[in-house]
């Protein structure tokens, strides 16, 4: 490989989503993909670099374990490409790893399946450190009706309840492999756990806004199942807020 080729580098990266407009890059507000390929200019004299990942968070959303691909010059080492990135981007974002991959390897293209998880503050009284992470919900919540409701979900079916009516996907059908709920007693926090082959838009929160309506005692377990064959938007849970929302990893 002569100087100056380009070379294809896998990143996994993490961050924070509460200061961010999401992560695709836009003609305004603060973004992922913006800083990202900001410090990557940065580092090769102001030339632009397109980043392209496993997929894309809304506003406020966070992430632990996000893919993504991008083809640079072979001039600089890895080690201090991954040195460089860390040192430029903000506080809010870390590349974790950092390797060199095939050149027909894509992020998006090649991943198999994704999870996430959402975060629910069960106190009483909000907690002020998890705010940013949690949405806070103080009612009583009946565990076994959340299991019994999210159970419903997996498998391969049509998601159109739980898809915003802004998307553009025709194709509602997906296939989940893990709908699952651990709490923790000390905190109170509910941890729900999804694990798809792919997520449509607030697909998760308006899963997770309907499961607390039925935890909640303001739905039945019984209108899980209905919703889901309904196929209407209008009849699911609200959309809930982005805070509670990380996608965890990307499988391959």
């Amino acid at each position: 490989m002569e100087a100056g080729d380009m070379v294809r580098y896998k990143a996994t990266i993490a961050y924070d989503g509460t200061d961010f407009s999401g992560f695709q890059v836009q003609p305004k507000g603060r973004t992922v993909q913006g800083e990202l390929e900001k410090a990557l200019a940065q580092m090769d004299k102001g030339k632009f670099i397109r980043i392209h990942p496993a997929g894309r968070t809304d506003a406020g959303v966070h992430a632990a374990q996000l893919v993504l691909h991008f083809d640079y010059t072979s001039t600089i080492p890895k080690e201090g490409l991954f040195k460089g990135l860390n040192v430029l981007t903000p506080n809010d974002i870390s590349i974790l790893y950092l390797e060199r991959v095939a050149n027909d390897f894509h992020a998006r293209y090649q991943a198999k399946s994704k999870m996430y998880s959402y975060r629910v503050d069960n106190q009483g009284v909000r907690n002020p450190f998890t705010r940013n992470f949690a949405l806070h919900h103080p009612y009583p919540l009946n565990q076994a009706k959340a299991e019994a409701a999210l159970a419903v979900l997996v498998g391969t079916h049509d998601f159109t309840s739980f898809c915003s009516m802004k998307t553009d996907k025709v194709d509602k059908v997906r296939t989940i492999y893990e709908a699952s709920l651990k709490i923790d007693e000390t905190t109170k926090e509910w941890i729900f756990t999804f694990h798809g082959d792919g997520f449509l838009y607030n697909m998760i929160r308006i899963i997770v806004g309907t499961v607390l309506e039925i935890a909640d005692g303001r739905k039945e377990v019984e209108e899980m199942k209905k919703v889901l064959e309904a196929r209407d938007r209008n009849v699911a849970g609200p959309t809930i807020g982005p805070q509670g929302l990380r996608l965890e990893k990307v499988h391959y």
